[in-house]
């Protein structure tokens, strides 16, 4: 932990760290994979509804670019969407969705080289040349509470 903290302070380990970022956003920007931009400090954001516009919120699109994302490179990320974020009106019992449909792709530290960032782009770009196949998923188990920890799903 100290190693971390000294690191979090030392002007040419930030550098470098955030260049990581910025390369493998850069890489996806050129590609047209779409992104949250600007690219962060720690990880980029995928924009699945972007990416699959063809899935709607209900059935999860950031749920399947993450599964294909792992089924076709072994890469791991984070949904940050309807999965986690839909939930039930109140007043009406409607789905409420939320704006945005994401994977986090975190970058930690000391982890990964220029070769691993590229590789996750040409992951990237094979999945977006056969993005029309990828379909969309439904709950066949979810908890009442934190519902993304332990759901279970199906392919439509």
């Amino acid at each position: 932990m100290s190693r971390g903290l000294w690191e979090g302070i030392a002007e040419d380990y930030l550098a470098y760290r955030t260049s990581q970022t910025r390369y493998l956003g850069e890489r996806l920007i050129e590609a047209e994979i779409p992104i949250v931009e600007p690219p962060g400090g720690h990880a980029i954001y995928l924009d699945a509804q972007r990416f699959l516009p063809h899935i709607p919120p209900e059935q999860f699109p950031a749920l399947s670019l993450e599964n294909a994302l792992y089924v076709e490179g072994s890469i791991r990320g984070v949904e940050i969407g309807s999965v986690m974020f839909a939930h039930a009106d109140p007043a009406s019992g409607e789905m409420q969705y939320p704006e945005l449909e994401l994977i986090r792709l975190a970058l930690p530290r000391r982890v990964y080289t220029q070769r691993h960032l590229d590789y996750v782009v040409d992951t990237l770009v094979t999945l977006k040349k056969r993005r029309e196949e990828l379909r969309g998923y439904r709950f066949t188990y979810e908890a009442p509470y934190l519902r993304h920890f332990t759901a279970r799903f199906e392919m439509l």
